[in-house]
């Protein structure tokens, strides 16, 4: 697996190689031993989860503000996505940059999302699935979101703003500033 850090701080690509044949293909798509080596980080998981999405789905901004943080281990397994991560922690020489990074079910890519940033994605095809690895659990009290359009951001998600299919939660989210005036940002 390679390993290489991107413009923001704890923002991590990572390229595995993808074995392909008539039958379909195999990667190995999550290794914590290589994750500690070459990013000098633990990543205990703590959960598990997978989504699928039709085309124009875009889900996020998304963070958490658990005790300890919250990483994001990510992958497309079928499909394909414009992913997204927000540097969301106001003390950081990047705040309020977005790196954006397209992953697909045969790319072999996935990103490490360190703590204190935030996470969206949009899903490029139907059948869309993406399955992510956390740090820390889910819980409600903690899980916090930021509008995926706040123009001060200024993501490019790759559709029309009239193809973007949003939850109600995501499209009544605060901006990056109203999250920062209410105190819901740490970093």
């Amino acid at each position: 697996m390679n390993l290489t850090p991107l413009s923001i701080e704890g923002a991590w690509v990572a390229e595995s190689p993808v074995w392909s044949d008539e039958r379909g293909f195999f990667r190995e798509w999550f290794k914590a031993e290589e994750i500690s080596r070459i990013a000098g980080r633990d990543f205990s998981v703590a959960q598990a989860n997978i989504s699928s999405s039709a085309r124009g789905t875009l889900r996020g901004i998304h963070y958490s503000l658990a005790e300890g943080g919250q990483a994001k281990w990510v992958t497309c397994v079928s499909g394909s996505i414009r992913d997204v991560i927000v540097d969301i922690r106001p003390a950081s020489p990047t705040y309020g940059k977005s790196i954006v990074i397209e992953l697909s079910g045969a790319s072999g890519k996935a990103v490490l999302i360190g703590e204190g940033l935030g996470h969206g994605f949009v899903a490029l095809e139907d059948d869309t699935t993406v399955a992510y690895l956390i740090t820390s659990p889910f819980s409600p009290k903690e899980e916090f979101e930021i509008n995926p359009l706040d123009p001060e951001i200024g993501i490019e998600w790759g559709l029309p703003i009239s193809e973007l299919r949003l939850s109600p939660k995501d499209a009544a989210a605060p901006s990056l500033a109203e999250r920062l005036a209410e105190g819901n940002l740490r970093g």
